[in-house]
């Protein structure tokens, strides 16, 4: 048996996961063998505490005012002195031979008759019980006797401090396991601390595994993708208040991994991601077959996405194989990492912040296993309207496009359009978007949305495709609609779906194609009609398609008037999807813009120029931001761009 044969062997047969177990099990199991209590106290200086978890309570050992001082400029005055004056009939009062600035102290007593200037932060002089402001007053008398003329009576107490008001001597200020922002350490600072008892940060190694991986910098070739977990993983870590060290890529060689793996073990916590499913190349939860009292407690979990993740504990310490896709990594990580670390640091447990929303949208689901669906949170009619995220969990900027995510139970098959469900955000604040745009996708409109976005105005945009753009604006949901759909009747762009209620900004015009890598034959120099005759009695030539219900697939439907060639069911989402596949030999053929087929270096057969244009809800055409877009179409420098990226006005 050959060395192939052994490796096609072990494929096929693959090592299935321990045992899948629901999330709940697989939390208690993990933590009932963790001591889940901060690692340790240590005094820091207090330009080094911020964002440090306080380790004891903090008690004022002075008053904060340590003595009664003036609030504002004026003079220190008895308030009886003072009543019944005006501005027609002042009373008259002599002025001390002082003037108390911050840090002075007083040497004379404010006698019935007297006042005292002050300055905002002085000292109260002895006698004086209010401050009167100095707008509320005049100079008058001569050089031999100055005076003072009151013009506003003043209430006892009026413009003062008093001792202890901010702070008592022996008042709890801070209680153990605060998160110490600016605000708390201006208090710490006003007491006198010098240094404060915080809890100890979990030092947190990470490892990427995986022969495909590579580090950002470095030249990609084909089959490789640039390590984002790391950093995903490190920042993760670093924003629970603990300290990662990234010990960097290992290959998937068992004797290297093992070796990191046992370096790894000299921190509080191991977080490895990859190879941690059951293909032959996963060696990460092999490697932790090692370990023992008591090793690998949970190797499968029913979440969708993060079914591989892999949780041990040795020596006390956690172990962690994350599943190797970003989306399922740190669903994973925030499910079953950030709790532990958070007990290890002290950190307060996070609050869930959830809010109401609908769905517009089918949601279909895997039954058997508890689903977390990524969503983008719209503002509709007074509503909250959650769109599902079409990304799977390979996609690294899901998490950056999303506000939050439902929860879809495991035996729940589907929830339909219109359900109720409870959106839990992630980060604190959902700041409403001056602009939603949903519909096509392309890169011009990526351009004018930076534009916009460049003048202050902040933009959603959620690509659907121009059938879902068109029902989203019809049911008005957003305030543009990127689309380029064609009338069939007459070949027109989008101007058949003007209606009373939706109306249309013109956009720019782009050229559709058949792109093909060049020097392909088949397509090199021939007209549509001859390479679409050749393509489609060749059966070794495959296409990639487009998904349904975008402008571009009516038009490949339209091409193809019926047939369904190789590759017909390979529906990417967009054009540099179908020019990546044609780049990469994946597919010989597809219908892509002419901006695209050059940025990829493809051939390009034209086709017809569409119109790809912005409907418009009647309701919302006078909101500020579509009214910028508006006159930002018109202007010079916008044309000149959009031309040199090959569209035309």
């Amino acid at each position: 048996m050959t060395d192939l044969d052994t490796r096609l062997r072990q494929a096929a047969r693959q090592q299935q996961f321990l045992e899948v177990i629901d999330r709940e099990e697989a939390a208690a199991r993990f933590q009932s063998h963790l001591s889940l209590e901060p690692l340790g106290l240590e005094t820091v200086p207090l330009t080094a505490a911020l964002d440090r978890v306080l380790a004891r309570e903090v008690k004022a050992g002075i008053d904060v005012p340590a003595f009664d001082r003036a609030s504002v400029d004026g003079f220190a005055v008895r308030a009886a002195d003072t009543f019944g004056s005006t501005e027609e009939k002042p009373c008259l009062v002599a002025i001390n031979a002082e003037v108390l600035a911050p840090g002075v102290v007083p040497g004379l007593t404010v006698r019935p008759g007297t006042a005292t200037p002050i300055a905002t932060g002085g000292m109260l002089p002895r006698g004086a019980d209010a401050v009167v402001m100095i707008e509320h007053t005049e100079l008058s008398g001569d050089k031999d006797r100055l005076l003072l003329e009151i013009r506003k009576p003043a209430l006892p107490g009026q413009f003062i401090a008093f001792t202890g008001t901010d702070v008592a001597n022996g008042e709890t200020l801070l209680r153990r396991g605060h998160l110490l922002s600016s605000r708390e350490i201006g208090v710490l600072a006003a007491i006198g601390r010098a240094q404060v008892e915080v809890y100890r940060r979990p030092r947190v190694a990470i490892l990427s595994t995986g022969d495909e991986i590579i580090a950002p910098g470095e030249s990609l070739r084909p089959g490789q993708v640039y390590d984002s977990n790391g950093s995903i993983l490190t920042s993760a870590v670093r924003e629970l208040g603990a300290e990662p060290v990234f010990l960097g890529i290992i290959r998937d060689d068992e004797a290297a991994l093992q070796s990191a793996l046992n370096e790894a073990l000299s921190y509080d916590m191991v977080i490895l991601s990859g190879g941690t499913s059951k293909g032959t190349g996963d060696l990460s939860y092999r490697c932790l077959n090692h370990l023992r009292d008591p090793g690998i407690l949970v190797h499968g979990v029913a979440l969708k996405p993060g079914k591989p993740v892999c949780l041990a504990v040795t020596q006390g310490k956690p172990v962690i194989v994350l599943p190797g896709f970003p989306t399922s990594a740190i669903f994973s990580f925030h499910e079953f990492v950030a709790p532990v670390l958070r007990r290890f640091g002290g950190v307060p447990a996070a609050r869930a912040h959830s809010v109401p929303a609908t769905l517009p949208l089918r949601v279909n689901s895997e039954r058997g296993r508890t689903e977390y669906r990524l969503v983008s949170l719209v503002h509709s009619n007074e509503e909250l309207l959650a769109y599902p995220l079409g990304k799977g969990s390979g996609a690294v900027t899901a998490f950056s496009f999303a506000d939050g995510f439902i929860v879809i139970e495991q035996h729940t098959e589907w929830l339909p359009a219109g359900s109720k469900v409870s959106v839990q955000l992630i980060g604190e604040r959902q700041k409403p978007a001056d602009l939603i745009v949903i519909g096509s996708q392309c890169v011009g409109l990526d351009y004018l949305m930076t534009r916009l976005q460049d003048r202050g105005v902040l933009v959603k945009a959620l690509s659907v495709g121009s059938m879902g753009g068109l029902s989203a604006a019809r049911r008005g949901e957003c305030d543009l609609a990127p689309v380029h759909l064609m009338n069939p009747a007459s070949g027109e762009y989008n101007r058949h779906l003007v209606t009373p209620t939706l109306t249309l900004i013109p956009g720019y015009r782009r050229m559709q194609g058949i792109v093909f890598r060049p020097g392909d034959v088949r397509f090199e120099r021939k007209t549509v009609d001859e390479a679409l005759a050749t393509a489609l009695s060749d059966p070794e030539c495959c296409m990639v398609n487009r998904n349904a219900g975008s402008g571009t697939r009516i038009l490949i439907d339209r091409l193809l008037a019926g047939s369904q060639p190789c590759g017909y069911a390979v529906q990417p989402r967009s054009h540099n999807a179908v020019a990546a596949t044609v780049a990469q030999d994946r597919a010989d053929w597809g219908v892509a813009i002419e901006t695209v087929a050059r940025q990829y270096r493809l051939g390009f057969i034209a086709l017809q120029e569409e119109y790809y244009d912005f409907l418009v809800p009647a309701s919302r055409q006078e909101r500020p931001a579509v009214s910028l877009l508006r006159a930002l179409l018109e202007e010079v420098e916008t044309r000149r761009q959009l031309s040199a990226m090959g569209f035309r006005s």
